[in-house]
């Protein structure tokens, strides 16, 4: 899949979105200088090209009865591509695992869990993943603190081209 060039405007809706997904059209357009349908078929594009890969609600994990969260660091018993996939996929079916890292270096993967608490994570570590075959070692670190920033660099918008008219 070919992506295509994102202009000037492009680059201003992401930025805008990223800070606040939950402004209205209306609210877009004027920030980016569109009509509001204008803005709504860009939005659109964006979406349907995959750029825009989704809105999310930052939901304080404490709510959910999370206390506790970690990182596992995986390295697999053997280098094969069978291997990875089958930890990966089975790593990416447990309901605890936030976010999966294929990484290079001394470790494999690096799954971020949040769980209830020691007791769920013992439990998951060692039912879910250090029972597997595929493992070779692994090792878990807890998580004091965790700051997710919210907005991505834009390295792109320095070489963007500029937008065709201002009211497109």
């Amino acid at each position: 899949m070919e992506t295509r060039s994102l202009d000037r405007i492009d680059h201003e809706i992401l930025a805008a979105l990223q800070n606040n997904a939950r402004q209205s059209n209306k609210e877009l357009a004027a920030s980016v200088g569109l009509a509001p349908s204008s803005c709504l078929e860009r939005v659109k594009r964006l979406t349907q090209d995959g750029i825009i890969r989704g809105f999310h609600a930052d939901v304080d994990p404490k709510a959910l009865g999370i206390t506790l969260e970690a990182l596992v660091f995986v390295r697999i018993v053997r280098h094969q591509r069978e291997l990875m996939q089958a930890l990966w996929s089975h790593l990416a079916a447990q309901p605890e695992v936030r976010d999966l890292y294929d990484v290079a270096g001394s470790h494999d993967l690096v799954v971020h869990v949040a769980v209830r608490d020691v007791d769920h994570l013992r439990r998951l570590v060692a039912d879910q993943i250090a029972s597997r075959a595929e493992l070779g070692q692994l090792e878990t670190s807890l998580i004091f603190q965790h700051r997710r920033s919210t907005t991505l660099p834009d390295y792109g918008h320095e070489h963007a081209p500029p937008a065709r008219g201002r009211h497109e």
